[in-house]
C-alpha cells in the first residue's frame, strides 16, 4: 500500500485510477456548466404567452383605437394626452398611464417576452384600470352642468386596459 491510500489521502481504485469523486473537473465540462446554468437563468426569466399574446395585442389595439376616439367633450384621447384639450386631472391622468402601462410596457412585454415586464405591465394596468374607472365616474358623477358625460373612447380605453390587466396577470402569474 502507499502512504496516500494509508494517510487517508487521495484514495485509488484497483488499478490505480482515482475514486470518480476525486477526479479533477475538465476545465471544458466547467465552462460547459456555466453556460447551462446562464441558459437555465435566460429561459426563466422569459415567458411563453401562447394565445394570450393575441387577446393582449388586441387589448393594445384597443387602447390605440381609444386614444383615436372622443373622450370627454368632443376631445380625443390624444389630444388630452398632449395637452391640446383640458378635461380635468382625472382623464388626463388616465391617458397618461393608459399610454405607458397599456401600450409602451405591454408592446416591450411582447416583444421582449421577460416576465419582469409582463409583471409590470400586469400591475401598471392594474393601476390605470383603476385611474380609468375613476375617470369615468368624474365624468357621470362631479362634472358640472351642461358638460358632456364620457365618450366612447375613453369607455374603449376602460375596457382595453381591463383586459390587459388580467391577461398580463394571468401571463405574469403563470410563469411557464
Amino acid at each position: 500500500m502507499s502512504d496516500e491510500r494509508t494517510s487517508g489521502g487521495d484514495r485509488q481504485g484497483p488499478d490505480g485510477d482515482r475514486a470518480p469523486w476525486d477526479r479533477e473537473v475538465d476545465p471544458r465540462l466547467s465552462a460547459l456548466e456555466t453556460e447551462l446554468a446562464g441558459v437555465a437563468r435566460r429561459v426563466e426569466r422569459k415567458i411563453d404567452p401562447g394565445a394570450a399574446a393575441l387577446v393582449a395585442a388586441i387589448g393594445t389595439l384597443a387602447v390605440v383605437g381609444a386614444l383615436l376616439l372622443p373622450w370627454v367633450a368632443g376631445a380625443t384621447g390624444w389630444q388630452l394626452l398632449v395637452g391640446a384639450a383640458s378635461a380635468g386631472p382625472l382623464p388626463r391622468l388616465f391617458t397618461f398611464t393608459a399610454t405607458a402601462f397599456g401600450l409602451v410596457a405591454s408592446a416591450l412585454a411582447l416583444t421582449t417576452r421577460y416576465w419582469a415586464l409582463a409583471w409590470i405591465s400586469a400591475v401598471g394596468c392594474g393601476i390605470s384600470l383603476v385611474n380609468g374607472v375613476w375617470a369615468v365616474w368624474s365624468r357621470q358623477t362631479v362634472a358640472p352642468e351642461g358638460l358632456q358625460g364620457p365618450g366612447p373612447g375613453l369607455i374603449l380605453a376602460v375596457v382595453g386596459v381591463a383586459l390587459l390587466t388580467f391577461t398580463w396577470a394571468r401571463i405574469s402569474l403563470q410563469r411557464r
